[in-house]
């Protein structure tokens, strides 16, 4: 049909085809706003998978609140390149089942086509989720979990290159572990003798192969109660070894459940009013997982991979800890949790990543800019040249303990700092006391 033959069709169409032909896409943006925009690449989809619900659940309790003031801050676009990109957040609740992890994994790769994702909180969140990256070649960024149970749990061997291109992890791991153990340990007249309740899944076997030799080496005697599954519901044994054996130091690593269970049981047994440390990782790292325990939970030791005192600011939103913390509840009425800084650190990195590479639609290129990447989160300071192994960033632990909240608290616990020997920059509150 020729220009003339307008004559045959409507006014308005043939009029819309006059300004299409002008104009070309220059018409084409000005009368369908967005659409330019949606074929011009501009925006980055970043999947974000962690337990909001479940077992699991308190450590996605403020990943809502941390994700909306992420949003608001990325509004306005992320400028990168000389270019400014929208930015979406597409959060997934994991229910804290595995087989369910992989499957929004692949949902977000297949479906909505990320550029980007993140993933944080245990094993049976980050594992699965960081092998179907690998196996889709989609970057992928993690943290908070041990980085053994993530790099060798998932294939890697001892001594030869790593065999991941795709996925990498920020996170604590034994080293970390034994540095503020042994620093709180020490600090508490006892006889050095370990009760090890450790579990049959990624963490505790992880930390029986790697731990626990540590922990032999600074001069404590190791008494195992042995692998246990998820879910059990008697622990007489254990707590009957461990008597037996007059331990005075309990490390364990369960879900929240099978603690309550087993501190239960033990103060039932006589164990607890032995033990100079309580010392739980996993479990016991918030209020919600303390609470539940009544006066069993004062004095319980943990070691904190992000506290509100922690010295370091939000990149992406400007919050400090405090403001981070104290945000969160007055919107919640919830007591803060460490796993807000957390969150916060990987969305940070991660638009620290995209940010560093050459093309952040270029998949290839984002995941070079993780494996390079070097930056200042609410957790302290990433560098992904130095190892401990390629694709992992190992941060610190630093020791805390749950006391009595002050007077006029609204809350019945206050989780202090009781020592730094990973990061001489994070400040101590007070000394750490005997639980017993």
């Amino acid at each position: 049909m020729s220009p003339h033959d307008d004559k045959n069709i409507p006014l308005d169409q043939a009029t819309r085809r006059r300004i299409l032909g002008a104009t070309g896409a220059a018409g084409l943006t000005l009368l369908v706003p967005g659409f330019a925009r949606a074929q011009s690449g501009d925006t980055l989809k970043v999947g974000f998978i962690s337990p909001r619900t479940g077992p699991l659940g308190s450590f996605g309790e403020g990943d809502g609140y941390v994700l909306d003031l992420v949003r608001k801050a990325l509004a306005p676009g992320l400028k990168i390149g000389g270019k400014t990109y929208k930015v979406e957040l597409l959060d997934r609740d994991t229910q804290s089942d595995p087989a369910r992890a992989s499957q929004l994994a692949k949902a977000l790769i297949n479906n909505d086509k990320i550029d980007l994702m993140l993933t944080t909180s245990t094993p049976e969140v980050v594992n699965p989720v960081s092998d179907a990256c690998e196996a889709a070649g989609v970057p992928c960024l993690a943290t908070v979990m041990p980085w053994e149970a993530w790099y060798f749990g998932r294939g890697a061997k001892p001594g030869q290159p790593s065999p991941f291109k795709w996925t990498y992890l920020f996170s604590f791991g034994v080293a970390n572990f034994v540095k503020s153990y042994v620093s709180q340990w020490n600090a508490i007249p006892n006889n050095k003798k370990v009760a090890a309740l450790l579990p049959n899944d990624a963490d505790g076997n992880a930390i029986r192969a790697a731990m626990l030799p540590e922990l032999t080496k600074a001069g404590f005697t190791i008494v195992d109660g042995g692998p246990y599954e998820t879910g059990t519901t008697d622990f007489t044994a254990q707590i009957a070894k461990f008597k037996a054996e007059k331990c005075e130091i309990l490390m364990t690593f369960p879900i929240p459940p099978d603690f309550a269970t087993f501190w239960r049981q033990a103060a039932q047994q006589g164990l607890a009013k032995t033990m100079k440390v309580v010392q739980t990782a996993k479990t016991g790292l918030f209020a919600s997982t303390i609470e539940v325990l009544g006066p069993l939970g004062f004095n319980i030791s943990v070691s904190a991979y992000w506290h509100k005192d922690f010295p370091y600011k939000s990149a992406a939103t400007g919050v400090t800890g405090h403001q981070l913390a104290d945000g969160f509840e007055k919107v919640s009425g919830k007591q803060w949790n460490q796993q807000l800084g957390a969150s916060l650190s990987l969305l940070d990195a991660g638009i620290a990543a995209l940010k560093a590479s050459s093309n952040p639609k270029d998949k290839a290129a984002v995941a070079k800019s993780l494996a390079s990447l070097q930056t200042t989160t609410m957790m302290g300071q990433l560098d992904f040249t130095k190892g401990p192994v390629a694709n992992v960033s190992a941060t610190p632990m630093i020791g805390a303990q749950w006391v009595k909240a002050p007077s006029g608290s609204k809350f019945k616990y206050d989780y202090v700092l009781t020592e730094n020997a990973g990061d001489a920059s994070v400040p101590v509150s007070r000394k750490v006391v005997p639980f017993s």
